[in-house]
């Protein structure tokens, strides 16, 4: 069976995070640059080679002040980690539309391995004869685990930022055309 590629189309994709402030309340943030590519056999994704970047400075909490910290030395140090990246390892199929994506996260200079839920929304076409496919994709992750250990503590004794953070990404992926055999 031939192999299919797919691209991250990134103006039909968001990819998000939560995370508890003074475990009360929780702020999202989003990467606004990112790409990935997915390699199938066919048009089944069970089996799927996954790649991921997203540019840390591309961070957004709407909130400035907020977003030049995480970026700094304290937080994601953008400078020195300008890249998360996933790498999948696995891709197995749970239930109809439901699968588990295992691959390894680097981030801040540490590599990981997660284990993400997928829920598949189907393929589709658009208006210009293009394949999509939809993904949510939701997960969680330490920060500690990634060197991400910052902590702040108010007067009263409270947390700052939780350790544990959210993952959430929406993605559609558009299939590649095949090549021309000449």
């Amino acid at each position: 069976m031939a192999t299919t590629k797919w691209a991250l189309d990134p103006t039909h994709s968001e990819v998000q995070f939560k995370v508890k402030h003074l475990v009360i309340s929780t702020v999202t943030g989003s990467f606004k640059q990112f790409e990935g590519e997915a390699e199938t056999e066919g048009d089944s994704f069970e089996g799927a080679k996954v790649r991921f970047s997203a540019k840390i400075d591309s961070i957004d909490t709407n909130q400035e002040q907020r977003d030049e910290h995480l970026k700094s030395a304290e937080f994601f140090d953008a400078a020195t980690y300008p890249e998360m990246t996933f790498v999948s390892t696995s891709f197995t199929k749970e239930d109809e539309g439901e699968y588990k994506l295992t691959g390894d996260l680097t981030l801040h200079g540490v590599t990981k391995s997660v284990t993400l839920d997928v829920e598949y929304g189907g393929q589709a076409g658009d208006f210009y004869g293009n394949t999509k496919a939809g993904f949510d994709v939701t997960g969680k992750i330490n920060r500690k685990d990634f060197g991400l250990s910052w902590s702040g503590i108010t007067e009263a004794g409270s947390i700052v930022v939780s350790e544990d953070v959210k993952l959430m990404a929406s993605v559609q992926f558009t299939k590649q055309a095949e090549p021309a055999t000449v």
